[in-house]
């Protein structure tokens, strides 16, 4: 980890002050992160110290020892520190990942007696990209993390998956009426068919609001499912009401928690929840009103999240058609408007151009 400039009477106040977080035993040549920064392992890393409280993302890809350019998938974890915390993890060499079992409480106590010894060993936070990672992560609480976290605590870029059925078995397969594995398949579409059903592992996957896929209430009128299809907000009010009923704005953590999970952890389920929840928030416009000071939070939300993502991301190369600009359009042009939605159609016009003028501010 490269070394950072900093006063040392502020450098000294930090590492007392701050947390740390201890990994040890982590190879060398791993590529790992903390928030919005990563770097490459060496030999003498232990982990990161000056931490400031909050929440924070660790990540990080383990290498093949044999061939140091082989890197795995981009693995990670949420944590939630307090000041002067310490937290002791371990490199598990068979999984090759983070063990996240806590460290018993005196090999802690113990650690915690000679932190200045560990010093060297430890690397400073990058206080230079604190800013931009509260940016991107101010409505995420304690709470919102554990809720939407894996069991495991675990973020893999690529889930874990088995089969819903094992059908280990020749006789296995006669009993699901699916032909022999040495069946020649006659089409595309067989050889499809008989692929095997998958279902995340238990306890891999990240537990997001489960979002409806129908926008209108049983027993609808075909007056009320036109209204409800293209007024979206009887469909997000379901989601408030199940998943946050005492605190509404909680939806914004959990926007910005598959964001993160997105754009750092590189989940591809968490890009797909993130374009369904702002599809969802951005066609509700009788929610506008009801929820006024949401909506203005979701426009800051949204101006930082652009400014991180190329404006030809969301282009669909079949259609051309971008969902990200469509979806924004919908939420700048509704005629209930909230006070800045006027700032969001200069920020799209901003980021819609920002392949030519370079990247927003901050």
């Amino acid at each position: 980890m490269a070394a950072m400039q900093m006063d040392p009477e502020l450098a000294k106040s930090l590492f007392f002050e701050g947390a740390t977080v201890v990994i040890l035993n982590m190879p060398k040549g791993t590529e790992f992160g903390i928030d919005y920064n990563s770097w490459e392992v060496g030999p003498k890393f232990r982990g990161v110290k000056m931490i400031p409280p909050g929440i924070h993302f660790l990540h990080y890809s383990s290498v093949d020892k044999a061939n140091p350019r082989d890197v795995g998938p981009r693995m990670g974890f949420f944590l939630s520190l307090q000041q002067r915390e310490l937290v002791v993890l371990r490199w598990n060499s068979v999984q090759e990942e983070v063990d996240l079992s806590p460290a018993p409480e005196a090999e802690v106590d113990a650690m915690r007696a000679n932190l200045q010894e560990l010093d060297p060993f430890l690397g400073p936070y990058p206080y230079a990209m604190l800013k931009k990672w509260i940016s991107l992560t101010n409505f995420i609480s304690e709470a919102t993390m554990e809720r939407l976290q894996p069991e495991s605590r675990q973020i893999c870029a690529f889930s874990e998956v088995l089969p819903v059925l094992s059908l280990k078995h020749t006789k296995d397969r006669v009993e699901q009426n699916l032909p022999r594995c040495g069946t020649e398949c006659k089409s595309y579409q067989e050889g499809l068919a008989r692929l095997p059903e998958m279902k995340p592992k238990a306890g891999t996957e990240i537990r997001f609001s489960e979002l409806p896929t129908q926008m209108f209430p049983a027993g609808a009128t075909p007056a009320e499912i036109t209204r409800h299809s293209m007024d979206l907000s009887y469909a997000l009010e379901t989601v408030l009401s199940k998943q946050f009923p005492s605190s509404p704005q909680d939806v914004l953590g959990e926007l910005q928690f598959a964001f993160v999970c997105f754009l750092l952890g590189n989940v591809y389920e968490a890009f797909e929840h993130w374009k369904g929840l702002l599809n969802l928030l951005c066609r509700s416009e009788e929610a506008m009103v009801k929820y006024h000071t949401l909506y203005v939070n979701l426009i800051s939300i949204l101006y930082h999240q652009l400014g991180e993502i190329p404006a030809d991301f969301f282009v669909d190369i079949v259609s051309q058609n971008n969902f990200l600009t469509s979806t924004l359009q919908t939420l700048s042009g509704v005629k209930c408007r909230c006070e800045r939605v006027t700032a969001l159609e200069l920020l799209l016009v901003s980021w819609e151009s920002s392949t030519v003028n370079g990247p927003l501010p901050n």
